[in-house]
């Protein structure tokens, strides 16, 4: 926002409050209100002024309170955003960012807590991400900003609340990191464990307690979701010859289902066992702690799946 005078940031208690999770704090008072706006709780109405204002050359940041209330302006972010620069044969640029908490958070129940991961990278015309760490927040919500094309920037609630290690690359100015390429969190030689937002965190733990059992788990933080970084799922598979997709979202149709789909049609021959997927149960998220516990998917999830790839091989074909 200090280097580019067209960046400006609108949604509910964004300005006054300063974020309902503090995210936006400051900024009122360092931008004015003519850069920091606060909205009436309309998401369509104030989704649809984002999307008019970046038609004309500015650079909105919409926040909602969570992805689930997306779906009130999904006209606005689909129709208007993500189609207009292909249907204007390129007349119409859009940049944009739609940021929030996404997926799981605490006792909120369904309406709250669903991942829109798989529902926005399904759509042409949009840029998806989820940053997992601050150097993923910091790096990628740069990016974001100063993409041409609308970008869908997926946080994560409980995430807000955890600290991280940064290095004095991340803390410069110029630090900004590339719209399209995973991370390597752990590297590794026996199985590939691939995730986004706070299942990496869950992917990392059960990495540490496969270790102990002498299985070398490497960890692919997808950090951008559309565009997918197939070749480096790939690359791993190729060297780990074993696959375990982590997601919070349904399993149906998944992100974890599309990376199985990469890894079949470019690297099949590479795999020694069947795909590990591991997601949301198949229900709306339920209230009660206990059964929300038991949909979402747990450290021990990870590891039993990671040592079902490891000890199950793949059969061998029936010769004639």
């Amino acid at each position: 926002m200090s280097a580019d005078p067209s960046v400006f940031l609108m949604g509910e208690e964004v300005g006054e409050y300063q974020g309902a999770y503090k995210i936006s704090k400051g900024l009122l008072d360092k931008y004015g209100p003519d850069r920091v706006l606060d909205t009436p709780i309309t998401e369509a109405g104030f989704t649809g002024i984002g999307v008019g204002a970046a038609y004309h050359g500015l650079r909105p940041i919409v926040e909602f309170m969570t992805f689930n209330f997306s779906m009130q302006a999904i006209d606005h972010i689909i129709n208007s955003a993500a189609k207009s620069n292909y249907m204007s044969a390129g007349q119409i640029s859009v940049p944009i960012v739609f940021r929030g908490p996404n997926g799981a958070a605490a006792g909120v129940g369904a309406q709250h807590s669903q991942c829109y991961a798989a529902w926005y990278a399904h759509v042409p015309g949009l840029k998806v991400l989820a940053p997992y760490s601050a150097e993923d927040a910091r790096g990628l919500l740069k990016a974001a900003i100063r993409d041409p094309d609308p970008v869908v920037f997926l946080e994560n609630e409980l995430l807000y609340g955890e600290s991280f290690p940064v290095s004095a690359e991340v803390l410069d100015s110029s630090f900004c990191l590339p719209i399209g390429k995973a991370k390597i969190e752990r590297q590794g030689k026996d199985v590939t464990i691939t995730a986004f937002s706070k299942m990496v965190g869950y992917a990392l733990q059960a990495a540490d307690i496969l270790a102990k059992e002498g299985i070398s788990a490497e960890v692919i933080n997808l950090r951008s979701i559309r565009p997918l970084d197939r070749a480096a799922i790939n690359a791993s598979v190729r060297k780990t010859n074993r696959l375990v997709t982590v997601e919070e979202g349904f399993p149906q149709h998944g992100i974890g289902a599309e990376i199985c789909m990469s890894v079949v049609e470019d690297s099949f021959a590479y795999l020694d066992a069947p795909v590990e997927r591991i997601a949301g149960a198949d229900v709306p998220m339920p209230y009660a702690a206990n059964l929300e516990r038991m949909a979402v998917p747990q450290v021990d999830d990870i590891v039993r799946a990671a040592k079902r790839a490891c000890y199950r091989a793949v059969p061998m074909a029936a010769t004639a």
